[in-house]
C-alpha cells in the first residue's frame, strides 16, 4: 500500500454527529470524499437532507438521523440506525457539542458566577455524556471492524483557560481524560480512540468573536500564525486519526490551533522589523 492509500477509507462506514454545519458537516464531507459512506447526526433534518446529498455526489451512501444528543436515547438510535443501514460501523466522529449558546446557535460567553447548575448540565450532557452513550452503542459494532477508529472533537479550551467558558473547557478536557482512558481500555478490541483539539476556527457558533473585528483580533493575541483557522484545517486531521495512516496512533489528540497552545515566552511582532535585535 503507497502512502497516499493509507489515507483513504473506502468502503468503511462512519457515523458523525453534529453533521448538519460547520466541523461536522466538513468532516463528514471530506470522509466521504475518502471513500467513506457517512450517517449523519443533528437536529436540523433539512440541513442533514443538504449534507446526505453532498456525500451522495461524492459517491457515498448517505444515512441521516435526526435527533439531539442531549436526549439520552438518540446516541444508541443514531448508532443502531447508521450500522443497520450500512451493514455495520468502523469510524465513529463524536463532533455535536459546544459551549453556552444562545438561540441561534451562537456561543455565548457568560462568567462562571452567573452560570447555573442547569447551564453545566446543558454543556455536560452535550459534550461529555453523549460521547459515553455513543460508544457504549457502538462497542459491539466497532469490535467486529477491522479498521475501528473513534474520534472525539475536544477543543483548545480543554488545554488552556477561556474565561467565560470555564464550564466548556471543564467538560472537553474530561473528554481528553475519557479518550485516554477508552484509547488504552479498547486497544485489545482493536479499536483506536484518539481527539483532536481545535483552535479558533471560523463557524457559526464562533461568529461573535470572528465577525466582530475587534474580537476577531483580539482572539489572535496568542496565536503565532496570526489567522483563524477554517473548517478545512481540521478535516485533514480528522480524516488522518480514521484512515489506515494513523494505525499506531491511539489515546491522543492533535491541536489545530495555529500555535496557540505552544505558549510563546513573549508576544510576537508582526513585522519583523519590530523583533529585538542582540
Amino acid at each position: 500500500m503507497s502512502v497516499m492509500d493509507t489515507f483513504r477509507l473506502d468502503g468503511a462506514r462512519a457515523l458523525v454527529t453534529g453533521a448538519s454545519q460547520g466541523i461536522g458537516r466538513a468532516t463528514a464531507l471530506a470522509l466521504a470524499e475518502a471513500g467513506a459512506h457517512v450517517g449523519l447526526c443533528a437536529r436540523n433534518e433539512r440541513a442533514l437532507e443538504e449534507v446526505a446529498r453532498e456525500v451522495t455526489d461524492l459517491g457515498g451512501e448517505a444515512v441521516v438521523v435526526a435527533g439531539d444528543l442531549s436526549d439520552p436515547a438518540t446516541a444508541a438510535h443514531a448508532v443502531e440506525r447508521t450500522a443497520s443501514a450500512l451493514g455495520g460501523l468502523d469510524l465513529l466522529v463524536h463532533n455535536a457539542g459546544g459551549p453556552l449558546a444562545d438561540q441561534e446557535g451562537r456561543m455565548v460567553l457568560k462568567p462562571v458566577t452567573e452560570s447555573s447548575d442547569e447551564e453545566w448540565r446543558q454543556v455536560m450532557d452535550l459534550n461529555l455524556f453523549a460521547a459515553v452513550r455513543l460508544c457504549r452503542a457502538a462497542h459491539p459494532h466497532l469490535r467486529r471492524s477491522p479498521r475501528a477508529s473513534v474520534v472525539f472533537m475536544s477543543s483548545v479550551a480543554a488545554l488552556v483557560a477561556v474565561p467565560g467558558m470555564e464550564s466548556y473547557g471543564a467538560v472537553k478536557s474530561g473528554l481528553l481524560s475519557y479518550t485516554r482512558s477508552l484509547a488504552v481500555a479498547w486497544a485489545a478490541d482493536g479499536i483506536r480512540v484518539n481527539a483532536l483539539c481545535p483552535g479558533w476556527v471560523r463557524t457559526h457558533l464562533t461568529s461573535p468573536l470572528h465577525e466582530v473585528d475587534a474580537t476577531a483580533e483580539a482572539a489572535l493575541t496568542n496565536v503565532p500564525m496570526r489567522r483563524w483557522g477554517g473548517v478545512e484545517d481540521v478535516t485533514g486531521p480528522a480524516v488522518f486519526l480514521c484512515s489506515p495512516a494513523a494505525s499506531f496512533v491511539t489515546g491522543q489528540h492533535l491541536t489545530p490551533d495555529g500555535g496557540l497552545t505552544a505558549f510563546p515566552a513573549m508576544p510576537q511582532p508582526r513585522d519583523p522589523e519590530e523583533a529585538p535585535h542582540g
